[in-house]
């Protein structure tokens, strides 16, 4: 394990703890805003779409005032490009070695020594993507969900308030439930 790798060498924003606050309206053109600022710094490379997700795409719904964006990339190869451009704007690489998840390759944009975006880079045709647009789509459908959403949320920010994995993990139940249209 280099020596990035370990916890004791990671940046503050990389542990900080979960914390769910009330909705934002505001989050809507924070995203907008991000998109357009991802969207010149990466003119020119072969970047698709950028969609704003997970729950500050919802509202109502209460979340981490982190704002979670999508990317399509068309390959892998474009990393360091990426990074000489994003870099100099705050965003910080987390290599899939560290980040776990091999399907995506994921930025955390810091502010004020905090997180504050969040970029989820997938190549075309990753199903992760279709999933996350349904998501968002159906509990911005239906507000009994999200009342149920936050209501889980809140408890699971309780519970893991020390452990984001684990405060993710805990919320993926009711993802599938929903996906599966079982809620």
């Amino acid at each position: 394990m280099t020596d990035e790798m370990k916890p004791e060498n990671w940046p503050a924003w990389a542990t900080e703890s979960v914390e769910v606050v009330e909705a934002n309206p505001a989050w809507s053109q924070q995203a907008q805003t991000e998109v357009m600022q991802l969207s010149e710094l990466l003119q020119g490379l072969a970047m698709g779409t950028f969609e704003h997700i997970g729950s500050t795409s919802i509202p109502g719904l209460p979340a981490k005032p982190i704002i979670d964006l999508m990317g399509k990339v068309e390959s892998w190869d474009d990393m360091k490009l990426i990074a000489e451009r994003l870099n100099p704007w705050g965003w910080n690489y987390v290599p899939p070695e560290l980040d776990g998840r091999e399907y995506r390759r994921f930025w955390v944009k810091v502010k004020n020594g905090r997180r504050a975006v969040h970029l989820h880079l997938m190549l075309p045709g990753e199903q992760r993507w279709e999933r996350q647009i349904r998501f968002r789509d159906v509990l911005r459908a239906r507000p009994e969900l999200v009342r149920a959403y936050a209501e889980l949320k809140i408890k699971l920010a309780h519970e893991n308030k020390h452990d984001r994995e684990a405060y993710t993990a805990a919320k993926s139940e009711f993802i599938t439930q929903v996906l599966d249209g079982r809620l």
